[in-house]
């Protein structure tokens, strides 16, 4: 839910020239759940909490390791966390690492 709700806030974000409108938006969310999604409920919230505490990492990044973590998702696509890291079982790739 976390990616989700970030892709819609960045992608329609004002400021960005090349912003996408609310409709086109909506549309590309909505393509994106044929991939399962995992909700934000107590369990996560809390295995995002801890892991936030034990990683160093914001909660918001916590919660979407964990919920990778829960799906069984061994790879996680990230620019913001450390490249190569694992985080109980998740490893995280930044796929802009060899970007210019």
């Amino acid at each position: 839910m976390q990616v989700l709700q970030e892709f819609y806030v960045q992608a329609t974000r004002a400021s960005k020239p090349e912003r996408l409108d609310h409709e086109r938006a909506a549309l590309l969310i909505e393509s994106f759940l044929r991939f399962p999604v995992r909700e934000t409920m107590v369990p996560l919230i809390q295995a995002a909490l801890a892991a936030h505490d034990r990683f160093h990492i914001s909660y918001w990044d916590a919660a979407v390791a964990e919920a990778a973590r829960t799906f069984g998702c061994g790879t996680l696509l990230s620019e913001d966390l450390a490249d190569g890291r694992d985080y109980d079982g998740v490893r995280v790739e930044n796929p802009f690492r060899d970007c210019p």
